[in-house]
């Protein structure tokens, strides 16, 4: 039986949460799905500057799982970006 999943501290909550290239219409791109624990572990490191070990402890989460959660946020990212897909944020 796994571990039971803690609850994580999300501070940011997205107005926006599709993105799209421009000029490819919906129904034509593959769709990347980033969760709120993704987007926010995208925020306190990349737009808050904060260390791991800090941006982890807003999260209320371990360093090892916070750079675990960042690093999937990263490849989605990249992914969408560079094979054109559309992001959807999840809640």
């Amino acid at each position: 039986m796994p571990r039971p999943r803690l609850c994580r501290r999300i501070s940011f909550n997205p107005n926006v949460t599709y993105f799209k290239p421009q000029g490819v219409p919906m129904r034509h791109l593959e769709i990347v799905e980033l969760t709120t624990e993704e987007v926010e572990a995208l925020r306190l490191k990349n737009i808050e500057d904060l260390e791991q070990e800090d941006a982890a402890g807003k999260m209320n989460t371990s360093r090892s799982t916070f750079q675990r959660i960042l690093s999937s946020a990263n490849k989605k990212v990249a992914a969408a970006l560079i094979q054109g897909k559309a992001i959807k944020i999840i809640k």
